[in-house]
């Protein structure tokens, strides 16, 4: 992957705008995962639990058990959707510019980035933190050799960009201060992977398989 030198202390200015969030690090995201998971146990467990003991009890209860594990199903699956969304595509702008913001981008990444990214629509980019997604409106984060999802909701504040161009201003965000990024972007879910793989747009799954093939080599 590409690199970009920076000071070993470089801080977004952005982080400024949320002082009141503790900096992202590997502790807090191990926290964030955990109690991630505590929620979704949360849902699973009490929903499953009275589905089992109304058929214990009473048989002819069956539709009303099968209502209670589809819950404990489905909103999990919600929380993951809210995730999956920060990587879909937004609305593009003309082909020229856009094609202009390719060029520019594919100058900050190499050749497997960029070729990966002609195909998903998505920046693949190694971090400190794990392995980096980056879409046009947020980002993946692939943790834990590849088992768990942090998923980020970060917009550049230029809406009229090309979808490249906003990719770009997050990535040399990124490679500026890692856990600044993370700190100052919308943590909106934290999962398992396959299950944020199910949400997200199906040209895009290849980039999270290759992001999990890496995060598990390291």
């Amino acid at each position: 992957m590409s690199t970009s030198a920076k000071p070993a202390d470089a801080v977004l200015p952005e982080t400024a705008s949320v002082s009141w969030r503790p900096r992202v690090d590997e502790r807090q995201l191990r926290r964030r995962g955990h109690g991630w998971t505590l929620s979704t146990l949360g849902y699973v467990i009490p929903f499953t639990v009275t589905g089992i003991v109304l058929l214990l009890v009473e048989p002819l209860t069956a539709p009303v058990a099968l209502m209670a594990f589809a819950q404990g199903w489905i909103i999990p699956e919600l929380y993951a959707q809210r995730g999956a969304n920060v990587v879909r595509p937004k609305r593009r702008a003309a082909d020229g510019p856009e094609r202009t913001a390719l060029g520019l981008l594919g100058d900050l990444v190499g050749h497997e980035a960029r070729e990966l990214h002609a195909r998903t629509g998505l920046v693949l980019e190694r971090g400190r933190l794990g392995v980096w997604l980056l879409g046009e409106g947020g980002a993946l984060l692939v943790r834990d050799r590849g088992r768990r999802v942090h998923c980020y909701c970060i917009r550049v504040n230029h809406p009229d960009l090309p979808s490249a161009d906003r990719i770009s201003h997050l990535l040399l965000a990124l490679r500026e201060d890692e856990a600044g990024f993370a700190t100052v972007a919308n943590h909106s879910f934290s999962g398992a992977r396959w299950r944020v793989r199910r949400r997200i747009p199906a040209p895009m799954r290849p980039a999270l398989d290759a992001a999990g093939a890496i995060a598990r080599a390291h």
